[in-house]
């Protein structure tokens, strides 16, 4: 077992920055640390991906008092009456962000709102010229918005549709200066001539970054695509300062990783997940995503770098730092799914800028965010080769021998259900109708053969382990919190057909894997929320989050524990308290059964219950809190099949 080869870790630190590391431990700038007077100024409260507020109004003493202090509807009744045909998701993802007393987030539609964070009446709304579908593809809500500056020159910072929007952070009006007429039209960049993303742009000095989201079925379909770029653009201007794409050019070192031409042709390896950034530093951490196609790569033998890593780039000039791939040769759909956290730690009396990337296969990899470097060895292990003519899987995978996972790993007989006889024997029966093994077990095809297998049990699935949800970390005790879910997914291939694609193999049902009448085919917890302590690698506590299928009729007359929902429950924490909501069953791919709709207050240090409340629906966004007028607020965004999606706010009386 060794350490991941240099290969992989390719670091181009300069001393200036390493001096600058020692130098500056003890230093927190005003954009890096947390915002003054309680705001919320990041999609995860600072560019570092935290998701902490130092607030404390909140407490042990009082959570119990907690109640909804105001609710505002996805799109506004003005809004609304003035665009009657709006076709809405109530699958709203946004979460607002509190800078100078004001709240801003993007309505169902994509549109910036900014409104009061006392009692969540619109202030304005950006003005659009046409009539809003709602569609997502053209434009649905945004994870969050930006903000740059201070006085005359703050602007917001959001796009809708193809668009990238300055606007006046008083007015909602789109900024001249910036762009044409306040706007960049960002698929003007693009081959395909269209943009897709929605997290959040980041804001870094002097720059607003922008990645890009690929269609799932073009990845699916075919060998080639487009290359996914990380853009940024001047924040006054709007002047394009440089791109990175993830696929590297044929002059770069990282081409040899790629085993043939595929270069010349291969599509994706975007951020499609939100960007975290060391605003002292001036670095940006970029979490990239596999290559085409997700789950067969026979026409890119290789570990096909910087696909599936962490990569460091030098903001101002988008020159790579560093990398880190956390997949090689992604098989698996294990695109890096969350915001990188900074983590400032102090590890064997040492201190140690890092940077963590909480990852689908249940990882946290935890890295010198400076060098590149692991702050714990991470071996380069054998994993199960792959049986699939002309697929050659990576031999082995980096694992972390500090922390531990955060949730289950592959599959044995052992990890079954086996509540009763009964459902034990369903699902011994379910499992010898696929190939499973260990966590990176390749996906396999399926048989034209009934008494054959249906492909491979991923576990955790492509939708798993931690995914958009991430984690949360709280620098004063240096711990790690992640909410994550067990979800068994089938990885199977079919012969592709030449009338409809250019792969030897493509995915088929990609489908999720139900247990014994319904219920899930493994072991609880399902969903979890694991506290990880960084500055030792350990696990400090695991609590299932949520009740989970307890009243199920198999297993209702059991009386068992809570064992856990899995669904997409993002979570925040303070000085005082861990915030932990359901996610909702409509997020996307959640198993059936899946999903629930408490707000819980976890203790946390121990991961107990302090108080919980059932809301109309399960959580869509991330939670965010601050304090405005002397009092503390807490925003999540709901929404469900059969409830409409709003933001609802919680405070003290």
């Amino acid at each position: 077992m060794t350490r991941q080869p240099a290969s992989y870790i390719r670091v181009f630190a300069s001393a200036a920055a390493v001096a600058l590391l020692f130098a500056g431990l003890g230093i927190k700038s005003r954009a890096q640390g947390q915002a003054r007077q309680g705001e919320w100024r990041h999609y995860s409260g600072d560019n570092g991906g935290k998701k902490y507020a130092p607030l404390d109004q909140i407490t042990k003493a009082n959570v119990s008092q907690l109640r909804v202090a105001w609710r505002r509807p996805q799109v506004s009744a003005e809004f609304a009456a003035a665009n009657p045909k709006l076709r809405l998701s109530n699958n709203y993802r946004s979460t607002p962000i509190m800078v100078g007393g004001m709240l801003y987030a993007t309505n169902a539609v994509g549109l910036v709102d900014a409104f009061d964070p006392a009692t969540g009446r619109t202030i304005w709304t950006q003005q659009s010229a046409g009539e809003e579908s709602g569609n997502p593809g053209l434009g649905g809500a945004l994870r969050a918005v930006a903000f740059w500056g201070e006085g005359a020159d703050a602007r917001v910072f959001s796009y809708h549709r193809q668009y990238l929007y300055a606007l006046n952070p008083k007015t909602g009006a789109a900024i001249p200066s910036f762009g044409t007429n306040g706007r960049i039209d960002l698929a003007a960049f693009s081959p395909s001539n269209q943009f897709l993303w929605n997290a959040p742009p980041l804001v870094v000095r002097d720059l607003v970054l922008v990645g890009q989201s690929m269609p799932d079925q073009d990845s699916a379909a075919k060998a080639e695509g487009e290359v996914g770029e990380v853009r940024a653009f001047d924040v006054r201007t709007g002047r394009l300062r440089w791109r990175f794409r993830a696929i590297p050019s044929e002059d770069d070192p990282a081409a040899k990783t790629w085993e043939s031409d595929a270069l010349r042709y291969i599509g994706a390896g975007n951020v499609w997940a939100p960007m975290a950034a060391d605003d002292e530093l001036g670095y940006v951490y970029l979490p990239t995503s596999s290559p085409t196609n997700d789950m067969y790569g026979g026409h890119r033998p290789g570990n096909n770098l910087y696909t599936s890593s962490v990569v460091c780039l030098d903001v101002q000039t988008g020159r790579r730092v560093w990398h880190f791939q956390t997949v090689h040769h992604d098989l698996f759909d294990y695109d890096n799914p969350a915001q990188p956290i900074l983590a400032d730690l102090t590890v064997d009396g040492r201190r140690v800028r890092a940077v963590v990337q909480v990852t689908k296969q249940a990882f946290a990899y935890v890295l010198d965010r400076v060098t590149g470097e692991p702050v714990w060895p991470i071996e380069e292990r054998p994993v199960p080769a792959s049986t699939v003519p002309g697929e050659k899987a990576a031999a082995t995978q980096p694992f972390p021998t500090k922390p531990p996972p955060f949730d289950r790993q592959g599959v044995t007989i052992d990890d079954l259900i086996d509540f009763t006889p009964e459902l034990r024997a369903e699902a011994l029966a379910i499992v010898k109708q696929h190939v499973f093994g260990p966590v990176f077990t390749p996906p396999s095809i399926a048989s034209a053969d009934p008494t054959g297998t249906k492909g491979t049990i991923q576990v955790p699935g492509s939708v798993g382990g931690a995914d958009w949800t991430g984690a949360s970390f709280d620098p004063e005790t240096g711990v790690l919190y992640v909410s994550s879910m067990t979800n068994p997914f089938v990885a199977n291939l079919l012969p592709g057909d030449p009338k409809v694609t250019n792969l030897k193999y493509r995915a088929s049902t990609r489908a999720l894997l139900p247990g014994p009448q319904g219920l899930p085919l493994l072991k609880p917890p399902y969903g979890r929320i694991t506290a990880l302590d960084l500055n030792r690698g350990v696990q400090a506590w695991m609590v299932a989050n949520g009740s989970g299928p307890r009243d199920h009729p198999a297993i209702k007359h059991l009386s068992l524990p809570p064992l856990g929902h899995a669904s997409r429950g993002a979570i925040a924490v303070t000085r005082t308290l861990l915030f932990a909501p359901d996610g909702d069953q409509i997020n996307v791919r959640v198993p059936p059964g899946g999903g629930g709709r408490n707000f819980r207050v976890l203790d946390k240090a121990t991961g107990a219950t302090l108080w919980e409340t059932e809301m109309p629906a399960g959580v869509t966004g991330a939670p965010m809190t601050y304090m405005h007028n002397g009092k503390q607020y807490v925003v999540l965004a709901i929404g469900g099949r059969d409830h409409p999606a709003e933001f609802v706010a919680y405070s003290l009386p």
